[in-house]
């Protein structure tokens, strides 16, 4: 069980670059209620430039933030989740997006209403839940050295260039061998994200409380060659064993549709639960079926 935050002191509140006339009037009205408690606000870039107020970057937010208030739509979520610290940080999400899957408040004409009367649950009642996600950590070796490590909250994908080639890869979990296979790419979702890209190649939705990582293969060369869902405690390990003959012709690894880096022949890329969370405050008992059917279509 992880405890609540039991003073709420510092409050950041974060937007993307977007910020609509309705999202600004939001964040005003955030600002005025957080005021009255004489409660510290952050302002990332966006919102600071908005109301020219001093910014705050979003690696110190998530160290120092008690409470973080997103206005966004799932992207702004996402690229909260590269600066997730040890110390979880609850994110209550207003969705000024399109589909919003992982947002508490949804876009109407009362969300004033509801985003006040949220953090009067949250701040001056201490009333709500956290919906701890779980996190994959992936890290590239090239030539028995680490290069990079990366964090995401959604999923991990590996993917040709631009030209329509076949790559073959090899799995194997904790140094065993799993599957050698031919394929457009591959992707390794969290439970969070195996209704993204994941869903969109084949994979399954699992429920974001279970232990799990899913590993998806994208348009693979052999029809028995289908999705499969992992332990989480598990070291899942792909190499590259295609050679590109031309400069161009790169194999990527793309973090949750937002950092890029290329890969090699011979890189190998693992993949692990993260021991960090994205945690989200949830005031209300939302069903997750419920969320599937509505944003979703699941089941029509």
């Amino acid at each position: 069980m992880i405890p609540k935050p039991k003073n709420i002191k510092n409050v950041a509140l974060v937007s993307n670059k977007h910020l609509d006339r309705q999202g600004a009037a939001l964040v005003r009205s955030a600002v005025r209620f957080l005021k009255k408690r004489k409660i510290n606000i952050l302002y990332n870039k966006h919102i600071a430039k908005n109301l020219k107020e001093k910014m705050t970057r979003n690696d110190k937010i998530m160290k120092t933030a008690d409470l973080v208030i997103a206005f966004g739509g799932d992207g702004t979520l996402i690229k909260l989740a590269r600066y997730v610290e040890y110390k979880m940080i609850p994110i209550l999400s207003v969705n000024l997006g399109t589909l919003g899957f992982m947002s508490e408040i949804q876009r109407g004409k009362d969300m004033k209403e509801k985003l006040e009367a949220y953090l009067k649950r949250i701040i001056d009642s201490k009333k709500y839940r956290l919906d701890v996600r779980s996190m994959l950590r992936i890290t590239v070796y090239r030539d028995s050295k680490k290069i990079e490590t990366f964090l995401a909250l959604n999923e991990a994908v590996i993917n040709q260039g631009i030209f329509a080639r076949l790559i073959e890869l090899e799995a194997s979990i904790d140094q065993r061998k799993m599957v050698r296979f031919k394929a457009d790419g591959m992707i390794v979702a969290t439970p969070t994200g195996s209704t993204g890209h994941s869903l969109s190649a084949g994979g399954p939705i699992v429920h974001p409380k279970l232990d799990a990582l899913v590993f998806t293969p994208i348009c693979p060369a052999t029809l028995s060659m289908c999705p499969i869902v992992i332990p989480s405690n598990r070291m899942l390990t792909v190499t590259i064993e295609t050679k590109r003959k031309y400069a161009d012709n790169d194999i990527g690894l793309t973090i949750d549709g937002q950092t890029i880096t290329k890969l090699q022949y011979g890189d190998k890329i693992k993949f692990r639960r993260s021991s960090r969370h994205f945690v989200l405050a949830r005031a209300t008992n939302t069903k997750y079926y419920k969320l599937l059917r509505e944003r979703l279509g699941w089941g029509d």
